[in-house]
């Protein structure tokens, strides 16, 4: 982001904030950061509620103190009387923060170098705007003047400082931009992008839905979702089966024991659900794929002879998330149906079988006609010791990755604190319609876990030795890939994996045997697509509504075809064909070279 933009929704945030202090005297201040679009700001409303018909007089007030052109001015305070202002204003939050900077020893003061010790006659800084008085690092425009045009878009729960353990406050977002035509021409693009989230589209679609009887985050897939899902799971097992990779299938309780040895009850232990049985024995609800096939391969694998072995699962996996983070089919409990595989090679093997994976990846997402994600080498923080093993090893291995991204010139970049605790990864993201940045897919190398769970085999010299191990997953789950291809297609799929591809239309209920006659037709076609034995999935619309409503709901269902039947159609055997709101009349015996084409 410019650094003048940056500055300016920086200052609009001070704005929002001073606003609603003037309009709810006794709301407690927290953080207000500018971000992509604008800014928004956290507040604690305490006992008042707050509610988007609200909106517009807080804009108001926030266009009249623009009006008064207040300008920023700089207050700098001693630790000890800045605290005590604080505790006098009664702002809590601001005051946490404050200490939380002394105690970490760095400094809201832009010129103190961050390393030096901070003590209670250190300086730290606070902003002024007309009576409104802001602890802040700074980075602002001269004055309200000079802040563009906003708007209020919406409220959000966020728990102070993102820490679930912290009291839930209220986040107001708000657009902000130099000018009113960008702000509009946001606002536009805004309005279309909801149209496109997935969550709308899915419940439009029939293609998933929630219960508060089942429970959040919980959902469940309607008969066009199960469609979707069930193509998706064949597509990925005719690609990976020609790869090489053999099915398994593992179950969803596993005793403790398991995830103890690999290292996942100390990692991961406060995201996954478990219980205790009738005879005192603790047992965890799947929550990854990984252990139990790392038992299937000291079944299968004695010599180096028997590598590469690369095992596939379409497995149901469930994850404890808290409420406040659950998005539709993007984030959710479970079951959460991975694309998952793990391949067990030796070291010299592990560059060609890392290219041959995103070589897959490529191969799979250029179906869908999905562009602009990004590869991102993501490494461990190494400050924060969340990372399990040798830091050497873990160095080695991670320049075998940059390797491989560089000599088959794939771009990426590399983000560290961003690595399980097992190895570093490469994982592909993908900007949502919102504009946030999602993980679909994740190729990691394992550098810990065969060490950590006995994993061995048999090497040329005749000694044990631990194999290297590749986790990926190409789609990442099933349900989210379904979320990601709903927000890219509108709805509007490849014709191929459409969960209802050709609806019939008939004008009258004379027409019904000759609707089905043409759908004999169509539920014998084998459709060209990238699953074997895919045929036309059609229904028949004859109830007695006007044509004009049958179309208009056909098109709004995204039904990629809609064959329109009336008494003349049925003496001539013809059939009229709308696709993209295009109508075109053809002989019925053209129909079935006619569907092919739709799906070569």
């Amino acid at each position: 982001m410019d650094e003048n933009l940056k500055n300016m929704r920086h200052s609009g945030a001070h704005l929002l904030a001073s606003s609603v202090q003037r309009l709810f005297p006794k709301v407690k201040l927290a953080i207000g950061p500018a971000i992509d679009y604008g800014f928004y700001y956290d507040f604690d409303f305490g006992d008042e509620k707050i509610t988007p018909d609200d909106f517009e007089r807080i804009e108001s007030e926030m266009k009249r103190q623009k009006k008064m052109k207040y300008e920023f001015e700089k207050i700098e305070m001693r630790i000890v009387d800045a605290k005590r202002f604080l505790k006098d204003t009664n702002q809590p939050y601001s005051l946490s923060i404050l200490e939380d900077i002394e105690s970490k020893g760095s400094s809201i003061k832009e010129e103190m170098d961050e390393r030096n010790k901070l003590t209670e006659n250190s300086i730290v800084t606070f902003y002024k705007s007309g009576e409104f008085i802001n602890l802040c690092r700074g980075g602002h425009v001269k004055s309200f003047a000079e802040i563009g045009e906003f708007k209020i878009l919406s409220l959000a729960g966020a728990y102070f400082r993102g820490d679930e353990h912290n009291p839930m406050l209220t986040r107001i977002y708000v657009a902000c931009f130099n000018t009113k035509e960008e702000l509009d021409e946001f606002i536009k693009l805004r309005e279309e992008q909801k149209q496109r989230d997935h969550r709308v589209l899915g419940e439009k679609l029939g293609i998933f839905m929630f219960s508060d009887e089942v429970g959040a985050g919980l959902p469940l897939l309607l008969p066009n979702g199960e469609i979707l899902k069930h193509n998706l799971v064949e597509l990925m097992r005719k690609y990976e089966t020609e790869s090489g990779y053999k099915y398994v299938s593992t179950p969803v309780l596993t005793r403790e024991e398991l995830y103890i040895k690999s290292g996942h009850a100390n990692y991961y232990k406060d995201d996954m659900f478990s219980f205790v049985n009738s005879e005192g024995e603790r047992f965890y609800i799947k929550p990854m794929n990984c252990p139990h096939h790392h038992m299937i391969f000291k079944k299968l694998v004695d010599s180096y002879r028997d590598l590469p072995l690369r095992l596939a699962e379409a497995g149901s996996v469930y994850r404890n998330e808290l409420s406040g983070t659950l998005t539709g089919l993007i984030r959710f409990l479970g079951p959460i149906t991975q694309n998952d595989a793990h391949i067990y090679c030796r070291e010299d093997q592990l560059e060609n079988e890392f290219v041959s994976v995103i070589d897959l990846f490529e191969k799979v997402f250029n179906i869908f006609g999905m562009t602009g994600y990004s590869y991102r080498l993501s490494l461990p923080d190494f400050s924060k010791n969340k990372y399990g093993g040798d830091k050497d090893e873990w160095e080695r291995v991670s320049n075998i990755i940059r390797k491989v991204m560089v000599s088959t010139k794939r771009n990426f970049f590399e983000e560290s604190g961003e690595a399980a605790f097992y190895g570093p990864k490469i994982d592909v993201q993908y900007k949502n319609v919102n504009g946030k940045e999602d993980t679909i897919a994740t190729f990691q190398v394992d550098i810990l876990v065969p060490r950590r769970m006995g994993i061995v085999y048999i090497n040329e010299m005749g000694k044990e030795e631990y194999p290297v191990i590749i986790h990926r997953a190409i789609l990442g789950a099933y349900e989210r890939f379904i979320g990601f291809l709903l927000e890219k297609t509108g709805g509007e799929f490849p014709f191929w994996i459409a969960p209802e591809q050709v609806r019939i239309l008939t004008l009258n209920d004379g027409l019904v045997q000759y609707a089905k006659s043409i759908k004999d037709i169509l539920d014998n076609i084998s459709l060209s697509s990238p699953i074997e034995g895919n045929r036309v999935r059609s229904s028949i619309d004859h109830r007695n509504e006007s044509i004009q409503k049958k179309i208009k709901e056909g098109l709004n269902s995204k039904v990629p075809l809609l064959i329109i039947i009336g008494d003349r159609e049925s003496k001539e055997g013809t059939i009229s064909i709308r696709k993209n709101n295009v109508t075109e009349t053809m002989k019925l015996s053209m129909l079935e070279k006619y569907i092919i084409s739709l799906s070569d």
